[in-house]
């Protein structure tokens, strides 16, 4: 596949758009005054991203190698060297974000983007940040899990003063060990990660001299994306951040299904997806179709001998989880949180169960008088779609999406890893449906039903036998018969509080 570009002036043309934020002296002259005198040659140039789609791998042109990650529905900010040291820009601003089709959501991220874009670096560099705050309120930054001075962790009035609206500041550490980290802000955080402040951080294992981590293992695909959540009333754009656990929309990188970007992987590939919840529950994400294993957490890499197969791993708040296994069974296979209410879409709270009561007809005579009312539908929730029912403006039907088949009534947090042999190595594009070969698919029995087989234990209980554990030797099927009647002792508690 083509490289993606990483000088300044290709990156335009690879739909990463430029925007100078307070670009001439006077943002100069504001950014001096809170930053250091040794990293302040010039800030490095701010690059933004506005399309939500899955950028490709950003290969590294300068500094250490390494293998990059794939952002679902995200990009990597690029960085420059500066005398061994890799610096980047973060500006903290208001942005605008696609849920899905149909739905966009004013929230507050990075670099135009909820979650801001994913900074990569390697085990061993020196990494100097520059955190810009065009919000209209104070922030911070947090590097979640990472090793470094107390100076640098980012908690707001405990390891430095806030950053003030307009200002610039500059953090700088050595990423001193490997792993899936996290930033976010620490600094009126309900508001500002309810709004969508966040991004990933991968550090990378060093691959001096040809040497190998002993716990980290050289994969073909390496995907990564952050849970999180809002609450956004129909026909808004911005979510409520009081809103504790009754969010209505559950998302992977400020994504809903169908607005996630599926997984394309080449069949017997070694893939890694990494996971960091923050969320406000945790959640039990669930692949389909193959067994994973544990391999690292935002405390670092796991030791093999604590690692086994699973097909769900629980996230809890705060925590990354890093799952890694061979793509060895070809097609379209399920990925997504376990709880059924995350696999839904806005309105799923305050829905009416209306099962079993015909409701035919009324449905838009109410929505002339309450515009956003929606019901279950009589026969179920997938009811709703078969009604066509019309939803309001800026909000996304709760169940959506369709499949080669007909409509696969998820939303939220779902998408799909889809394998194939003939996707090419480093090729992400989408493969489109998987057709099963002949006979490996479910289908309807259209012939006779044979009479269903009855348990052993009612037939032995209608010829008079009763089945027990400890039946003596000789009689059929282990039964013994009713001749004598069973006596029931019951044995009352005795002694001490009579337990």
């Amino acid at each position: 596949m083509e490289k993606p570009p990483t000088d300044k002036r290709a990156m335009a043309s690879h739909a990463l758009d430029r925007r100078k934020f307070l670009g001439q002296a006077a943002f100069t002259a504001v950014a001096a005054a809170s930053v250091s005198k040794v990293a302040m040659a010039a800030l490095p140039e701010p690059v933004t991203m506005m399309k939500p789609d899955t950028a490709p791998p950003l290969v590294p042109q300068t500094g250490r190698p390494y293998n990059p990650v794939v952002t679902l529905n995200g990009w990597t900010l690029p960085w420059r060297m500066n005398n061994g040291v890799k610096e980047f820009h973060l500006v903290a601003e208001p942005v605008i974000r696609e849920i899905a089709p149909g739905m966009k959501a004013t929230l507050w991220g990075y670099n135009g983007q909820s979650p801001g874009p994913t900074i990569e670096v390697v085990e061993g560099d020196r990494v100097r940040m520059f955190v810009t705050n065009n919000l209209p309120e104070h922030t911070t930054m947090h590097w979640h899990g990472q090793r470094l001075p107390n100076g640098m962790d980012g908690v707001g009035g405990l390891n430095q003063k806030q950053i003030p609206v307009g200002k610039t500041f500059v953090y700088e550490f050595i990423a001193r060990r490997p792993g899936t980290f996290m930033y976010h802000p620490h600094a009126d955080e309900m508001t500002q990660m309810a709004m969508g402040m966040m991004g990933f951080w991968v550090t990378h294992p060093k691959m001096d001299r040809g040497q190998k981590h002993p716990l980290i293992d050289e994969v073909n695909r390496d995907f990564c994306f952050l849970l999180n959540s809002y609450d956004i009333d129909p026909g808004s754009t911005t979510p409520k951040p009081n809103t504790m656990l009754d969010q209505n929309l559950w998302t992977w990188n400020s994504r809903a299904f169908p607005g996630i970007d599926s997984l394309n992987v080449r069949l017997n590939d070694k893939v890694r997806i990494r996971i960091g919840n923050l969320t406000m529950t945790n959640h039990p994400i669930h692949l389909h179709g193959h067994e994973f294993l544990i391999t690292g957490t935002d405390g670092g890499p796991t030791p093999k001998s604590s690692r086994w197969p699973e097909v769900t791993t629980d996230v809890a708040v705060g925590q990354m989880r890093q799952l890694e296994f061979v793509a060895d069974e070809e097609g379209d296979w399920a990925l997504h949180c376990h709880k059924s209410h995350h696999t839904m879409n806005p309105m799923g709270h305050t829905v009416p169960n209306m099962i079993g009561v015909d409701h035919r007809g009324l449905i838009k005579k109410i929505q002339k008088l309450v515009p956003d009312y929606m019901v279950m539908g009589e026969r179920g929730m997938a009811d709703m779609g078969e009604m066509q029912m019309e939803i309001p403006e800026q909000t996304l039907p709760m169940m959506t999406g369709t499949g080669p088949y007909g409509p696969v009534e998820m939303g939220g947090m779902f998408t799909m890893v889809k394998v194939r042999k003939d996707q090419n190595p480093g090729d992400y594009k989408d493969a489109g449906w998987y057709r099963q070969p002949p006979g490996t698919q479910a289908f309807e029995w259209t012939g006779a039903l044979p009479e269903p087989a009855r348990f052993q234990s009612e037939i032995a209980a209608n010829n008079g036998l009763v089945v027990g554990l400890n039946n003596p030797p000789g009689h059929a099927h282990g039964a013994q018969t009713m001749d004598k009647p069973v006596e029931l002792k019951v044995r009352k508690p005795t002694g001490h509080m009579q337990h």
